[in-house]
């Protein structure tokens, strides 16, 4: 039998349009709707009930804190954050995350860590927010599709958690998968990528101060609609190599398939950094715009974080190796 993947050229209206024109639409088409059925206003359909948000102990400001960002980055509002989202399992449009998640059940949660290392083993969601470990980092959070937001994120030093593993030295990359559930995750049931999602990173990237497995944002646990209960956050990378809902971790001496790049290679490369100069092919990269703002900035060079990171690339031709 054969199944066709949705292609990433296979672009829906809602994933390029900024959040307000689209959320406006979204409410004038449901609302028409249901006028044009003659539906009286007590049948209104009422909003999800919304999961809880259930505050983080023991969180500690990193020297990425607010007091690290320049005056025109201002952090994204709780509510911009968390209602417009890329998250296929759960749908395509920026608000079916938050409409579709939040029955998910991210408790008991573990991460398989295997491959090139001398202690494979499982990690707990309960082992990565002890609270001594747990900070605070404030990072800008680009998309492919030219939109970006700032967001508080609550993580662990992703180093740090793969030190406990004692990777070898074959252990040249670092492969994450999500979660594969269909029955809780609506959109693995469409054939949109080849599921279960899958990214990965260099072992140097992977092992880089500013990489962090999330669990939180805005001082509290991550909602489902993020990537809840863990996620990966890079924040020099487009954001699809954010991967979310992880439950696999992998070392190994070749370079892993990442979900976007089998789906197309000539549009989304392995390495994902941020790079003005290189356009995506059906749009320019070279500004893009801050979610509540109404006119586009400067995409900055590996998002901003050039300072840090540019080292890892030095002798790479960065339109090459995108």
């Amino acid at each position: 039998m054969l199944i066709k993947h949705r292609k990433a050229s296979d672009v829906l209206g809602s994933e390029i349009t900024p959040k307000s024109v689209f959320d406006d639409r979204r409410r004038f088409l449901k609302t028409a709707a249901l006028a044009g059925a003659g539906l009286a206003a007590s049948a209104l359909p009422s909003l999800p009930a919304y999961a809880a948000r259930t505050k983080l102990d023991g969180v500690v400001k990193s020297k990425w804190s607010a007091e690290s960002l320049p005056e025109d980055d201002p952090i994204n509002s709780y509510e911009d954050a968390t209602s417009y989202n890329n998250f296929y399992e759960f749908g395509t449009a920026k608000g079916d995350p938050k409409d579709n998640a939040q029955d998910f059940k991210t408790s008991p949660w573990e991460i398989m860590v295997e491959g090139a290392c001398a202690k494979p083993g499982k990690i707990s969601f309960e082992d990565l927010i002890k609270p001594a470990t747990l900070e605070e980092r404030i990072y800008r959070f680009r998309c492919v599709e030219a939109w970006s937001m700032v967001i508080p994120w609550v993580g662990i030093s992703l180093g740090d958690v793969l030190k406990r593993f004692e990777p070898t030295s074959d252990a040249r990359y670092v492969y994450f998968e999500t979660l594969l559930d269909p029955e809780q995750m609506p959109g693995q049931r469409a054939p949109v990528l080849n599921w279960p999602y899958k990214e990965g990173l260099r072992i140097d990237e992977a092992m880089h101060p500013l990489s962090i497995l999330a669990v939180g944002m805005y001082g509290e646990v991550i909602p489902n609609q993020n990537g809840a209960p863990v996620r990966l956050m890079v924040p020099w990378k487009y954001g699809f190599k954010s991967i979310k809902s992880i439950v696999k971790i992998k070392f190994q001496k070749a370079m892993p398939p990442t979900s976007w790049n089998e789906a197309a290679a000539r549009e989304y490369g392995f390495y994902s950094n941020v790079n003005p100069m290189v356009s995506h092919p059906r749009w320019s990269q070279a500004s893009e715009r801050r979610i509540g703002e109404l006119f586009k900035r400067k995409t900055l060079m590996f998002n901003g974080y050039e300072e840090e990171v540019a080292s890892l690339y030095e002798g790479m031709d960065l339109r090459k190796w995108y």
